[in-house]
């Protein structure tokens, strides 16, 4: 099994240290891993692998059973054996992008959820541009302006962010209603892992976040589409501030 290396806070790490645990020519499993794998609306890391007497292109990261399979791109050299060392490196310019964007998510989906009574049904994070799926929702030019300027207002106010697990039973007790979909996640799950905007959100998550709104730009939405009688998609990107 890989350990997740990368919860409930070390978001910030991009190069590490592992052991093989099983290699083939399309992936390589390490006892444990930064590597995000994708879930959640968050696509996978980038990255490369290296060792003695090889390197490898990471393109992707999926969970398979408990473990995480880093799948190879571009191998240069032979495989791994079992119980090599390798030298992990994360694309840290997109694990930042992809970072800024799922905790700019979180933002959006509270001002919708606290001014429109508006769930999120579904999101995609992307290191470019991001959607959400909000229902029931029919927002108009204003509801959109309206829905920009308080997110920027939030980010402006760089609150703290804070991720650690806490037990399930706690999170069920405190997370608001329309902020979870709690029933998607095996009730095997405890603690979860939960990422507390101060003051102003609670959520549980397993990806990956900034520890301050500051660190995230301004959101600019930049699309709107009818997804449905009651869902509209949200699409945005994130500028310099």
């Amino acid at each position: 099994m890989t350990d997740l290396l990368y919860l409930p806070d070390a978001d910030d790490v991009t190069a590490f240290s592992a052991t093989v645990t099983e290699a083939t020519d399309d992936y390589v499993i390490l006892d444990g891993t930064y590597f995000y794998p994708e879930g959640g609306g968050q696509p996978p890391d980038h990255g490369t692998l290296s060792w003695p007497d090889g390197r490898a292109t990471v393109d992707g990261a999926r969970k398979d059973h408990g473990d995480v399979r880093h799948e190879i791109a571009d191998l240069d050299g032979d495989l791994p054996e079992s119980g090599t060392t390798v030298e992990a490196e994360i694309d840290a310019d997109r694990r930042g992008r992809l970072t800024r964007m799922h905790t700019a998510q979180h933002v959006v989906s509270r001002v919708v959820l606290d001014d429109y009574g508006a769930e999120t049904a579904g999101n995609q994070v992307g290191p470019e541009r991001s959607r959400i799926d909000f229902e029931p929702a029919d927002f108009d030019t204003t509801d959109l302006e309206r829905i920009e300027t308080r997110s920027n207002e939030a980010i402006e106010g760089d609150l703290a962010v804070r991720k650690e697990n806490r037990p399930r039973e706690t999170v069920e007790r405190e997370v608001d209603e329309g902020r979870a979909l709690l029933d998607l996640i095996p009730d095997s799950v405890d603690p979860l892992r939960v990422v507390e905007i101060e003051s102003f959100d609670m959520c549980p998550c397993g990806g990956t976040h900034v520890d301050s709104l500051g660190e995230i730009g301004r959101v600019e939405i930049v699309d709107r589409a009818s997804k449905g009688a009651d869902t509209e998609r949200i699409a945005f990107e994130l500028r310099e501030s």
